[in-house]
């Protein structure tokens, strides 16, 4: 081998390029650009024309197929073959689902898309398969695509190189803001909720008139979002100006009802509009929901009766209470209110992502429409002076038809000596014959566009009253011209024309029109005291039982509580005690947390009830320690099974959620062992050692929670049992026989809290407990 070559390096190809190189460069290069193709080229739209590519491909080829909103309709299934096959290499199922949702006047403000057939409803419900359903385009999409013939943008290579597609379309209106857009792309994310078009146009015409318009006056011309399934919005004008000002932000949207009146003083509700993007029958669901979980207790039930309109009727189970208070629960625990963000990231000139205020999007519009008119204008303005060159060729052989004739019928190369010949006619541009004057030397020749139309003119068209028309149409086309040529150079006259399309556009699609007229409104939110539960429920005498195992039912009305109660096989009662359906049911379990039931939730007496710990978060470790009726300003004593306790306010131990509030702090291996009633100025403790201890209340701390302090000392074993008594009246329990009996001189058993106490009175219980 020569010592000139150069040896062979086996990280690089022939070219020189490496073959190799290190891991983190390569994946960091090629997720960037899955990521700018993602952020490109499928969820963000272009802030020109409101659209992503898949959109703008699907308007395109319908285009393309002549499916004019007055033409025929075509079917679905040959629309988004089209569009897969010379646009948009990907799967059918997305572009056809993307051509639908064009077409579903509840999810686009103004639809692009003319469907015929099932294209899905405001239910949810999807659209039939692309062969049974057809579609063409809307005014709408038409006005989009106006210009498009006529340079008004740019194109390019489609992803075959064998087509040309718009890279963005001329939008006669601001569609991003008119229809809105949403998408998640990689890292960022937009959502733009649709508007009212005429009070868009309304905005660009202020902005035309002056550029610095401020973004409160905006607001004044566009108060706010204008969904197409109506609604309420509820949100402060303070806090839209700042959405709109920052691009970020949310309104907060309500459902639109009413309340019918029915006979002997009864009424109900009908919902009328539902929220944006809120499926129907989802929404039905979430309400029978929280009928049958009782989060609101006064919905009695919930109808569908909706046809071509939305009727969802709620009956309440009370007239005890007003309207808007069932309504304002409704708003909390279902669909019927929400809340809809606004995060205006879009592309800027189709390549630069950024969150974009409100001005900055309707700005973007408008330069987007001055190039768009200046494009077209230059488009026109060739297109008249190639047609000005014709009718002066025209002209010229008109005023020379028989030396025309004669080269025609003899010359052997007609075009050539045409272009050759020395012409007198209308290159001065003469009014007449008689006013014309040859022209200077050198020219006179016809060009090669001239000669080619001369010769291939119609025999018909050799008459003088052709001759008077193309005079005609040349000084028309030189007016035109003139006017253009006006328009090209001054930007006042082009922000004129401007505003005059806009107001064409606005007169067609304006509020005037059934599709334009505004159905979104405004309110007040107003503020939402705390409805008591005393005021949504009918009140009625319950009684309370609960097994051992935790099955628990509310009984209508006060049984005997000593009968006989049904419980399943191998289960036995615990708990049972007179109540209200208005009163709240706390649990105290061996966790140390306090949970709260609803008595109006709690299931019906004729069953055996239900597991409560489907009702609340209890951990299938703890047990129920005690269980009992809320009762305001009461006090509670709560202990753990070491002997630490305290006391605490009943009010503090309510809990909001399924999950409890935790009063009592225990360590591993301790577990709640009693809670009871403050009632009296002592506290009596027994310990497993059956030792009796009574202490004044008064050195207990009062807490809302801890872990408690000492109240028994052990040396084996731990805590019992406890109650509070009246030390006049002594301490009382129950001899196996049934018999109250009473041990009234207590003072063997006095102390001091924390103190070992002393054995338990002659027939005190075997198990300890003082009830």
């Amino acid at each position: 081998m020569s010592d000139d070559i150069p040896p062979i390096d086996p990280t690089l190809d022939p070219t020189g390029v490496p073959l190799a190189e290190p891991l983190r460069r390569a994946l960091g290069e090629r997720y960037l650009q899955y990521a700018l193709s993602t952020i490109m080229h499928r969820a963000l739209p272009d802030a020109r024309d409101g659209l992503k590519p898949v959109h703008r491909r699907i308007l395109y080829a319908m285009r393309e197929l002549k499916l004019s909103s007055t033409g025929g309709f075509r079917k679905s299934a040959k629309i988004s073959g089209d569009v897969m096959g010379n646009y948009h290499p990907h799967g059918d199922a997305a572009i056809y689902d993307a051509m639908a949702r064009l077409a579903q006047d509840f999810n686009v403000r103004y639809p692009l898309v003319d469907g015929q057939g099932n294209f899905g409803n405001i239910d949810g419900d999807n659209p039939a398969a692309a062969r049974y359903t057809e579609a063409r385009l809307t005014a709408a999409a038409e006005a989009l695509l106006e210009g498009l013939a006529e340079n008004a943008v740019d194109f390019r290579a489609n992803y075959d190189g064998t087509l040309e597609e718009p890279v963005v379309l001329p939008a006669a209106f601001p569609n991003l803001l008119a229809n809105g857009s949403s998408g998640i792309a990689v890292g960022m994310a937009t959502n733009i909720p649709p508007h009212n078009l005429h009070e868009l146009i309304d905005a660009c015409q202020a902005l035309i008139r002056d550029p610095d318009l401020a973004d409160e006056k905006l607001v004044d011309l566009i108060p706010g979002p204008d969904f197409p399934t109506g609604g309420i919005v509820v949100e402060p004008r303070e806090s839209i100006e700042e959405t709109y000002r920052t691009g970020r932000g949310a309104f907060r949207l309500r459902a639109a009802w009413e309340v019918e009146q029915l006979p002997r003083g009864l009424w109900q509700i009908v919902v009328t509009e539902i929220p944006y993007q809120v499926a129907k029958s989802k929404l039905i669901e979430k309400l029978a929901e929280v009928i049958q979980t009782r989060k609101v207790p006064i919905l009695a039930d919930v109808r569908d009766e909706s046809a071509d309109d939305v009727r969802i009727v709620l009956e309440p189970r009370s007239r005890n209470v007003e309207p808007e208070m069932l309504m304002n629960m409704l708003y909390r625990n279902s669909d019927l209110e929400l809340r809809f963000s606004l995060n205006m990231n879009v592309l800027i000139d189709g390549r630069t992502p950024r969150v974009c205020s409100l001005k900055e999007v309707l700005r973007a519009f408008l330069d987007h429409r001055r190039e768009v008119l200046i494009r077209r204008s230059q488009h026109r303005m060739a297109k008249i002076d190639h047609r000005l060159e014709v009718l002066e060729g025209f002209i010229v052989a008109f005023l020379n038809l028989d030396r025309v004739i004669d080269i025609i019928r003899y010359d052997e190369a007609p075009r050539d000596a045409l272009m050759r010949e020395r012409w007198g006619g209308s290159f001065p541009r003469a009014a007449s014959e008689a006013d014309y004057v040859p022209p200077p030397p050198g020219e006179g020749e016809l060009s090669e566009l001239q000669a080619e139309a001369i010769l291939n003119m119609r025999l018909r068209s050799l008459r003088r009253l052709e001759e008077m028309e193309l005079r005609k149409e040349r000084n028309a086309l030189t007016e035109e011209r003139a006017a253009l040529d006006d328009l090209l150079g001054s930007e006042k006259l082009q922000w004129k024309r401007i505003g005059k399309e806009l107001a064409a556009v606005q007169a067609q699609f304006g509020k005037d029109t059934d599709l334009g007229r505004r159905r979104t409104r405004f309110a007040e939110a107003g503020h939402v005291e705390e409805v008591p539960l005393e005021a949504m429920i009918d009140r009625e005498p319950v009684t309370i039982v609960c097994s051992k195992m935790g099955w628990i039912r509310a009984m209508k009305g006060h049984v005997a509580l000593d009968q006989e109660f049904k419980f399943k096989d191998g289960d036995e009662g615990r708990f049972a005690f007179h109540a209200e359906t208005t009163d709240r049911i706390v649990l105290f379990g061996s966790n140390g947390r306090f949970y709260t039931l609803s008595a109006a939730n709690l299931p019906g007496g004729r069953g055996m009830g239900e597991p409560v710990r489907l009702m609340i978060d209890l951990p299938n470790e703890a047990r129920i320690v005690d269980l009992f009726a809320h009762r305001a300003g009461e006090r509670l004593i709560v202990a753990s099974s070491e002997g630490d306790g305290f006391v605490v306010p009943a009010d503090e131990v309510i809990a909001q959620t399924r999950a409890g509030r935790q009063v009592l702090n225990l360590r591993d291996g301790t577990r709640a062992a009693v809670c009871r009633h403050v009632a009296g100025d002592h506290v009596a403790v027994v310990g497993e050692n059956r030792k009796v201890l009574v202490f004044p209340l008064e050195e207990l701390p009062e807490m809302g929670r801890g872990k408690g302090v000492r109240l028994q000392k052990y040396k084996d074993g731990g805590l019992s049992d406890l109650t509070t008594i009246t030390l006049a009246q002594g301490l009382s329990w129950k001899d196996p026989a049934g018999r109250t009996r009473t041990e009234t001189g207590l003072e063997e058993w006095l102390g001091k809290r924390a103190s070992a106490g002393r054995m338990a009175p002659r027939g005190f219980p075997r198990d300890n407990r003082f009830t």
